[in-house]
């Protein structure tokens, strides 16, 4: 939908790979097991950076004027750009070489990676917001956007996370809403990988 996330790929080829400068991002090592609430690489209309996934919505209402209580991961594509509850978000990509699913019952599920068939990165369309925390901290904090799931994926999930192509980028970071929005839909049948994931250490980083 996304569930967890990966990215083992050097933030210096990231960067190469996207057309924009590492900047001050140091390097990192591997990430295959990227969780909520921890920080994500990713690209906004200054550039790379690191960001909390997982968007903590003080001060955010629903249509109804009632506060947002739960920390938002993903935001339907849907409704992102309609909610009372998403007013004034931004917009970055999170570039991945993949992510996980689940399937089954509880104590019996198994994990899915998908990555693309290409080897290439995979980037995540997503919608950003600034968290003061208590004493002043500020948190950049994001949330991936899904959609419906593709041919590819929909055996595993009824949900997936809208991807972009390198050209799209720009729309999604700087273009009107309608624009972007048009970019919120399934990725095209045959461009991933699905493959059970039974070699991942989900207590490592």
């Amino acid at each position: 939908m996304p569930g967890r996330l990966f990215l083992t790929t050097p933030i210096t080829e990231v960067a190469e790979r996207l057309g924009v400068s590492a900047g001050h991002l140091p390097g990192q090592p591997p990430r295959r097991n990227i969780q909520p609430g921890q920080e994500v690489v990713a690209l906004t209309p200054n550039g790379l950076t690191r960001m909390r996934w997982g968007m903590i919505p003080v001060g955010r209402v629903n249509a109804r004027g009632r506060p947002v209580m739960e920390t938002i991961i993903n935001a339907r594509s849907e409704t992102v750009f309609d909610k009372t509850a998403f007013q004034g978000v931004g917009r970055a990509v999170v570039p991945v070489d993949g992510w996980y699913e689940w399937t089954g019952e509880k104590r019996r599920k198994t994990a899915w990676r998908i990555t693309s068939r290409d080897g290439g990165l995979l980037l995540f369309a997503a919608i950003t917001d600034t968290w003061l925390a208590p004493g002043g901290q500020r948190v950049d904090q994001l949330a991936t956007v899904t959609c419906e799931p593709n041919g590819d994926v929909a055996a595993i999930h009824h949900r997936m996370g809208v991807l972009l192509r390198v050209e799209d980028l720009q729309t999604w970071l700087n273009g009107a809403e309608k624009e972007a929005s048009a970019l919120a839909r399934p990725w095209p049948d045959g461009l991933l990988n699905v493959e059970e994931a039974g070699d991942v250490d989900w207590s490592a980083p």
